[in-house]
């Protein structure tokens, strides 16, 4: 039986790492951007038994759409995923953009405050997707903890998920930031991120911590990418996250049920 996971991505970092490990997902279970699933060569056999029932279900027309939640409160990033060319993956009931667009200003306070405005209108569409979940097993959260948006509204988003879904684990991705001033025009940044680490600690049951620093210095010495684009670094994100989430994705002897 599939144990559902329900994916928020909140803000610009997270709603961007997002989009990479859908693509990602799409890529090893044989999806195409429409969500269809790619049509397998006559005469080859199906090689892999995978369970896309766990981050995927199926519309009436045999359609893949992600559990997945796009949230922002400035429109730039969730409008590009929207348009680009995975736009008919999605559930566009999925997308919450705040009204005014004016984002949360790289600004934690403005950010949680946003969150609780906004309290009502994201837990209906997280309480949907649990209905529309046989056996939700728990949430996966992308963000960062430097900005306003994932880290205010997604440290909001932490304590509503661990009341209303106190039996469910809640896992995150956050990537935390380089730490020398020089290379960051965020001048709040340490005070966003303290706030955000003290909710991680008390209500996430994992945390996977994707420091800048480190991916930058993985992109150079090992993948040998001189200046590494924001688009690469996410491309590596993905495959860490695809990577951490395949025991749940395929059959074996860590998850049988």
């Amino acid at each position: 039986m599939p144990r559902e996971i329900i994916t928020l991505q909140v803000g610009q970092c997270g709603n961007q790492i997002g989009g990479e490990f859908w693509k990602q997902l799409c890529v090893e279970h044989g999806i195409e951007p429409t969500g269809q699933l790619r049509a397998t060569p006559a005469g080859t056999p199906r090689s892999v038994d995978d369970r896309k029932d766990v981050f995927f279900y199926q519309s009436d027309d045999e359609h893949y759409i992600p559990r997945a939640l796009l949230i922002d409160l400035e429109p730039r990033v969730v409008n590009k995923i929207a348009k680009g060319t995975y736009s008919e993956l999605f559930n566009p009931e999925n997308f919450f953009i705040a009204q005014d667009g004016g984002g949360a200003g790289n600004n934690w306070a403005s950010g949680y405050r946003q969150g609780e405005q906004h309290h009502e209108q994201v837990l209906d569409m997280i309480d949907r997707e649990a209905d529309n979940s046989d056996s939700l097993e728990g949430f996966v959260l992308c963000h960062s903890i430097a900005g306003g948006t994932g880290s205010g509204m997604g440290s909001y988003l932490l304590e509503s998920l661990n009341d209303y879904f106190p039996k469910k684990l809640v896992q995150t991705y956050s990537v935390f930031p380089n730490w020398d001033q020089t290379q960051s025009d965020v001048v709040v940044q340490p005070y966003n991120s303290v706030l955000t680490l003290k909710r991680l600690a008390l209500n996430a049951d994992a945390v996977v911590v994707l420091d800048n620093t480190a991916l930058n210095r993985i992109a150079v010495d090992k993948l040998r990418i001189n200046n590494p684009t924001v688009d690469q670094l996410n491309s590596l994100v993905a495959m860490i996250m695809a990577a951490s989430t395949t025991t749940l994705r395929y059959p074996g002897y860590m998850n049988n049920d």
